[in-house]
């Protein structure tokens, strides 16, 4: 009896009702999507030190964390020639030691504190992100700011961190997606543009650097006055700017040279770059062109045909390769919008004997995306790219990551909060315009890394264009 009254308690403390009276679902339709949630963010404050330091502070005070993310408005793009992949190796070395604090030192209190330090480079922007309990706060900006302002970049360190990278660079070697992701780039930018280049260098490259240059890099670029702080989580604001101040009010500013972009190669007709892997299974294909700089006044209009092209799990592309063919496990596309215009690239991995009919249906769908958009697709991108908004400013961390575009691309700080009538503005003719006019069939460079003697023949009968072969830095072969 006992047992039997504790089921009937649970049933009716879980739905409210007991199961009997509950409607029954018909599951051989999905759920319609409900409206567009209204997304209001906390208010973001802005301040700014003496030296130039930028601030972007948003409480949450749900739990006693908080989220800093120190924002330096150079990565990738400012490595000097020859030296690609500095950027990226200074910003892996800031953990490993600084004028008072060994590698191990550094590892063993993040530990102690149970905080989290985590250095990237990025091609816009390098970061320096630290998650931390408040109840450790003052210790913990302590050690993120020695790590931020004093590296001493040990050589001893520099030394394991260079070898590991030399290592992985050999290993992608092997790796066809790998090899496609790196010679993309450099086929579509070529090797004076800063795009061009590997974000994290090339053997060569990797090879001849030494700590005079990465200490430089870092002179020349980690300046207060070219650096946003976005803090998010527990904190007072005036608080919070006053330990601030104390800890980075003696950074000295100085002048950064501006970035400048070479004119990437215009695009010509249509080819297909052949790289050999031979005995592959799988062809890695990476289809695209040079897109849109993240300023574009098209970004949503480009983010929702994107949607439908290949930018979620229903789109046109994974639908057609994997759903209904099999040819892959998914496919996909994507814009990646930066300072300058970043590429446009639909990819997928394919199973090798079918390299020539994945082909054909890519550029279906390429072609296929030019055309009008009927209405309910339109309205269902819509509602997925508005619905899943709010899952991504569920913590602190989240909404840290969120800001960093809004200040290293200068967006209106209530971006956010605008997002869902942005998208929903969206009309069928912003799509086909869009569509046309950055998505052009007749000059793509189709990328293919595969088994050149299982897949040429079967590429050169689709006649979507000539073969050029090209080694694995994406270089023409002789």
């Amino acid at each position: 009896m006992k047992l039997r009254a504790l089921m009937a308690f649970t049933a009716l403390t879980l739905t409210g009702a007991p199961l009997s009276a509950q409607v029954a679902v018909d599951r051989t339709k999905p759920p319609e999507l409900g409206p567009p949630p209204r997304v209001s963010l906390p208010p973001i404050l802005t301040r700014q030190l003496p030296n130039g330091l930028k601030l972007m502070i948003v409480e949450q005070h749900e739990l006693p964390l908080a989220d800093f993310v120190l924002l330096v408005g150079s990565g990738g793009t400012a490595d000097p020639t020859s030296k690609t992949g500095v950027a990226n190796l200074t910003a892996s070395m800031l953990r490993e030691g600084t004028t008072t604090r060994k590698s191990l030192d550094i590892a063993d209190q993040t530990s102690f504190l149970g905080v989290s330090l985590s250095p990237q480079a990025s091609w816009e922007s390098s970061t320096l992100s630290l998650h931390t309990p408040t109840a450790q706060l003052d210790s913990a900006l302590a050690l993120f700011a020695d790590v931020a302002l004093h590296p001493s970049f040990p050589a001893n360190e520099f030394d394991r961190i260079k070898k590991n990278r030399l290592t992985e660079l050999l290993q992608l070697r092997d790796q066809g997606p790998a090899i496609a992701n790196l010679a993309f780039p450099a086929i579509l930018y070529g090797s004076a543009h800063p795009y061009g280049a590997p974000l994290i260098g090339t053997e060569a490259s990797v090879t001849g650097l030494t700590t005079a240059d990465l200490q430089s890099y870092y002179q020349t670029n980690f300046k207060p006055n070219n650096s946003t702080l976005i803090i998010v989580g527990d904190v007072n604001p005036a608080q919070i700017e006053q330990k601030i101040n104390a800890l980075f009010g003696s950074w000295q500013r100085g002048d950064v040279a501006p970035l400048t972009y070479n004119e990437p190669p215009k695009a010509g007709t249509t080819t297909i770059y052949l790289i050999d892997k031979p005995g592959a299974a799988q062809s890695s294909f990476r289809i695209g062109a040079v897109g849109v700089p993240r300023s574009t006044k098209d970004f949503f209009a480009l983010t929702v045909m994107n949607t439908i092209l290949g930018g979620s799990f229903s789109s046109r592309l994974n639908q057609n390769l994997r759903e209904a063919r099999g040819y892959t496990y998914g496919a996909a596309s994507r814009f990646d919008m930066r300072r300058a215009a970043g590429p446009f690239t639909a990819s997928a991995e394919i199973v090798s004997a079918k390299s020539d009919s994945a082909l054909i249906q890519f550029m279906k769908e390429l072609n296929g995306i030019r055309q009008a958009v009927p209405a309910d697709e339109l309205s269902r991108a819509k509602r997925y790219l508005q619905l899943q908004l709010p899952s991504n400013f569920e913590t602190t961390q989240q909404i840290a990551s969120a800001l960093v575009p809004v200040a290293l691309y200068g967006l209106p700080l209530d971006y956010y909060n605008n997002y869902v009538q942005s998208i929903e503005a969206v009309t069928q003719t912003d799509v086909a315009r869009v569509a046309q006019q950055y998505i052009n069939p007749g000059s793509l460079a189709i990328l293919i890394v595969g088994d050149r003697k299982t897949i040429e023949q079967g590429l050169k009968a689709t006649n979507v264009g000539p073969i050029s072969i090209r080694n694995m830095t994406g270089q023409t072969v002789q």
